[in-house]
């Protein structure tokens, strides 16, 4: 799940300092601003704050993510905190997302790091008035989460879940089967637990938020989407709690992916639109990136191996064979950087020692409009990212 603003839906697109207006009204204080927050393990006591909230007519924002807190999870919090009075934070790594031979039993788990971040994030909210503060933080266990049937990663398991087709069956879904139904499922879980006003996204996982985007709509689920752009390195690689898995040697080789996207790029703002030109000058970049890596001693070189590059709609994600300079397009892009094959004595191979697959995604807009716009999910309209 996930950091990173840009409403998935507009009403009538406003200009950022309207829409700001317009959530400022959502976010009245009848109190003393909280100076921290509150950890929640079980669902019960944190209705209880949320109810309390709601008879305040408090807003609360909702930002979830599976801990491992990076810029781009701040980053979503500090968006939520200009337009709510509370923002809820849940940290609970979801079972059912991973696939069976994926990574969740090594996933980074670091719940009290995450909290040390909050807190110290908390410090930077106490004395502006205008700004909301984290009053909750949600961690719940697996039992509370699925408490009927054990969750399950198989693709024709058993179980209580959410399916959003046909998007969750592309791109991503192509290559992780089971990825967007755990998604949808569990944050439909956290959206009735926490009944929030607005819940907070990041552009890095495009594609994810179109999924909740149509899960909100089709469930006429009472909340609004916010899209926040990526948080990245300064190299451009997009942050991702996953990147502690990549070490020294794949970092260095890991900003491929955005350096092809931005190659696309360059080739769409001087005119180009049809899908072989642009999605060649991708291909371009990574072949000659991987040339260069297996030209070196396995005891040097970082491998990697290109999943996708997708052109698609804005609307629906649907591929493109030209690219209408008008409507624009969504570039999106995965790798995976492959195990080390060989290590150096007392090299950096980050967690898991390089012998993990490290899948990296990104993406761009092409010729659309500037973050952020708004949307209230109550509406009917066509997603923008």
């Amino acid at each position: 799940m996930p950091a990173s603003g840009n409403i998935i839906r507009c009403v009538s697109g406003m200009a950022s300092t309207e829409a700001s207006k317009n959530l400022s009204i959502l976010k009245p204080r009848l109190g003393p601003k909280a100076r921290s927050f509150k950890v929640f393990s079980h669902i019960p006591s944190l209705r209880r704050a949320r109810r309390h909230a709601m008879l305040a007519g408090e807003s609360v924002g909702f930002v979830p993510t599976m801990g491992a807190l990076h810029q781009g999870h701040l980053a979503l919090i500090r968006q939520a905190v200009q337009e709510n009075t509370h923002v809820y934070v849940s940290v609970y790594v979801n079972p059912t997302q991973f696939g069976v031979n994926e990574d969740f039993g090594s996933y980074p788990q670091t719940l009290q790091a995450d909290l040390k971040q909050l807190r110290s994030l908390t410090t930077d909210f106490w004395n502006d008035d205008s700004l909301g503060q984290i009053t909750a933080v949600f961690t719940p266990t697996t039992q509370d989460m699925y408490p009927g049937l054990k969750p399950t990663s198989e693709v024709d398991g058993h179980g209580s879940f959410v399916t959003i087709t046909p998007l969750s069956s592309r791109l991503e879904g192509a290559s992780r089967p089971v990825f967007f139904r755990g998604v949808a499922t569990v944050c439909m879980k956290l959206f009735n637990i926490v009944q929030p006003d607005t819940v907070y996204f990041g552009q890095k996982d495009v594609q994810q938020t179109y999924v909740i985007k149509r899960m909100v709509d089709d469930f006429h689920l009472n909340t609004q989407v916010r899209v926040v752009p990526t948080a990245r390195e300064n190299d451009g690689l997009a942050m991702s709690s996953r990147n502690v898995y990549l070490g020294k040697r794949r970092r260095k080789v890991a900003p491929v992916l955005v350096r092809a996207l931005r190659a696309v790029r360059v080739g769409f703002t001087n005119g180009v639109t049809s899908r072989e030109e642009l999605l060649s000058a991708a291909h371009s970049v990574v072949d000659e990136e991987l040339a260069k890596q297996r030209a070196l001693p396995p005891m040097w070189r970082s491998l990697f191996e290109v999943d996708y590059f997708s052109l698609a709609d804005r609307e629906h994600l649907t591929e493109l064979d030209n690219v209408n300079p008008a409507h624009g397009a969504v570039l999106s892009g995965a790798i995976k950087m492959l195990p080390v094959e060989e290590a150096q004595e007392d090299e950096d191979l980050g967690t898991g020692d390089g012998k993990t697959t490290v899948r990296l995604i990104d993406n761009l807009r092409l010729g659309m409009p500037s973050f952020p716009r708004q949307s209230h999910s109550r509406k009917s309209s066509s997603p923008e990212l």
